[in-house]
């Protein structure tokens, strides 16, 4: 089974619909899978749930797809440094779920699993906690968080062999593979494609079970959130 595609627009090609569900890997703009958030964008597709750690900037990453106003639901457990995020949410024109940072590592990754639902003691007794069952285990209250899983998973990699197994450069790897994990399809971004078998066995990060499609970006833009430097 061929897993490569010529374009990230190809890659993407009879999955998208309108209404579903997109987790997206990525920490702030590290590790985001630029050109397939560019060609969701270019796809037009609205009324999309995007599930992500957090929501770009004003016109990159996930941003681009807000300016559209294809997003019409976050599930994010960060929010900032997106002026059009802020404007919408508080217009109500955005719907916003949001979740603690390792509550949502961990639904993504349950729902990958197949594990519907699990006890966490973050969020008991705020806001968090609304309208969830709680339940005390040896003098502790928790509540129950539900797994989450998409229609589709848009990651980015740094190396994949031909059969979609993946490697992650250092903090990029972050929500990628539990991303990919929650996805019933999986199209990932690489900046590196070897042969199968070339790459260590003990070293892959995502075997290649859970990758459906491979898009070649050899020259992402990696842009950095807050650049510091001297004066």
């Amino acid at each position: 089974m061929n897993k490569i595609y010529p374009s990230a627009a190809h890659a993407l090609e009879g999955l998208v619909e309108d209404g579903m569900t997109i987790a997206v890997g990525g920490f702030g703009l590290c590790g985001i899978p630029e050109a397939l958030i560019v060609a969701l964008r270019d796809g037009g597709k609205k009324d999309l749930t995007a599930i992500s750690n957090n929501a770009g900037v004003d016109g990159f990453g996930l941003g681009l797809l807000l300016e559209t106003r294809q997003i019409s639901k976050m599930v994010a457990s960060y929010v900032g440094e997106n002026k059009e995020f802020e404007r919408q949410y508080l217009a109500g024109e955005l719907e916003l779920e949001f979740t603690p940072q390792g509550t949502l590592a961990e639904k993504l990754r349950a729902g990958g699993a197949g594990i519907p639902a699990f006890y966490t003691r973050t969020g008991y007794g705020t806001l968090v906690a609304e309208g969830k069952e709680t339940r005390q285990f040896n003098g502790e209250w928790y509540v129950m968080e539900q797994s989450l899983t998409a229609d589709i998973a848009l990651v980015k990699a740094w190396k994949a062999d031909k059969a979609g197994n993946l490697l992650f450069r250092k903090t990029a790897r972050n929500f990628n593979p539990l991303a990919a994990m929650a996805g019933e399809v999986c199209v990932v971004e690489v900046e590196e494609i070897v042969e199968t078998g070339e790459l260590d066995p003990d070293q892959i990060h995502l075997p290649g079970i859970y990758v459906h499609r491979i898009v070649h970006n050899p020259n992402p833009e990696k842009r950095i959130e807050k650049r510091t430097v001297r004066s």
